[in-house]
């Protein structure tokens, strides 16, 4: 977690930008403009909205991460948003992690993988890329030659726990193999998390702590000179006494707070999740800063394409400096 830490520390604002674009988020004149241009490369009818509002998607993200890459450390793409457009979609995703790293942004692919095996060890290549092995990030090529191929651009992904340590493995190894990091879930906002995170087990402790002991452990050798592994956690802004606990509970491991904003997370919240020297945590939102120029109260059907990004730019922009100035007063007064 140095690099992403480091990245907060340089401006001094423990926030990344979800980018999760839907049909609804981009203003439809932005879809509407590229028509034209995506209609003479498909080759059928039948791609062609899904590839329009890739291209749109792409035009989106780029919008908001110019106008925020000053401000924010990191961004955090939603794949599903991207794989719901099929292998346009993917290009974008990808497209998008590449520009926001040459921007300088710390990339955190909100992927959620889980599984176990061979299978666990393929989406771990999100990490260690292609020509490499997932466990150790060893060269393929025979003559000694590096041919890693990094198609995805991503600093760290999000992995789901529930089939246990033999589907962490796969990717702490390719972690550490390329020096990225990942984001178990642990406690998370959605409303029914309950359901299953908040069981009692036999030894009076939560499902949601068992699995951050888990974590806690899975992260131990791979600390970094910041004291946090490279092993984080997801813990929702919607939980804040939960999330308190965690922090002590889990002195170790680095939080990805989602929730903010739209789902009712306040910095106030967070704040506890938060070590004694303002560290420890980055904190999510999305439709709060992207989809901020629909609050605006200057958004009009009868803008331009070019006009209704510069809203979408300046809106998400203050949404981001909001954001950013409610998190210091919060975390580090």
């Amino acid at each position: 977690m140095d690099r992403l830490i480091e990245a907060i520390t340089n401006v001094q604002n423990p926030s990344v930008v979800g980018l999760d674009p839907t049909e609804a988020l981009v203003p439809p004149q932005v879809v509407a403009s590229f028509a034209e241009e995506v209609r003479d490369s498909v080759d059928s009818p039948e791609e062609l909205p899904a590839a329009q509002l890739a291209v749109a998607y792409f035009e989106f993200n780029r919008t908001i991460i110019d106008a925020v890459a000053d401000i924010v450390p990191a961004v955090k793409p939603q794949i599903a948003m991207y794989e719901a457009l099929g292998p346009a979609g993917v290009d974008v995703y990808t497209m998008t992690c590449e520009y926001a790293a040459q921007q300088g942004l710390y990339v955190l692919g909100d992927i959620k993988r889980g599984d176990i095996g061979s299978t666990a060890a393929a989406y771990a290549h999100h990490l260690s890329g292609v020509g490499a092995d997932a466990a150790t990030g060893d060269d393929a090529a025979d003559n000694g030659e590096s041919i890693i191929f990094d198609p995805w651009h991503e600093d760290a992904v999000t992995v789901n726990p529930y089939l246990g340590t033999d589907g962490i493995t796969p990717f702490v190894d390719a972690a550490v193999a390329a020096d990225k990091d990942i984001f178990v879930l642990v406690r998370t906002s959605n409303p029914s998390s309950s359901e299953l995170q908040m069981l009692d087990l036999a030894d009076g402790t939560k499902v949601y702590e068992h699995v951050a002991d888990l974590v806690e452990g899975w992260g131990a050798e791979t600390r970094g000179q910041h004291g946090y592994s490279r092993v984080g956690a997801v813990v929702g802004a919607t939980h804040p006494e939960e999330g308190r606990a965690l922090r002590k509970r889990m002195p170790h491991t680095f939080f990805l707070v989602p929730g903010y904003g739209a789902q009712g997370g306040t910095a106030q919240d967070v704040a506890g999740m938060f070590d004694e020297a303002g560290s420890g945590a980055i904190v999510n939102s999305s439709r709060g800063i992207i989809g901020a120029w629909r609050k605006s109260g200057r958004y009009s059907e009868s803008m331009s394409a070019d006009q209704a990004l510069e809203l979408v730019a300046e809106s998400a922009r203050q949404a981001a400096i909001d954001m950013r100035d409610a998190l210091r007063f919060a975390v580090y007064r």
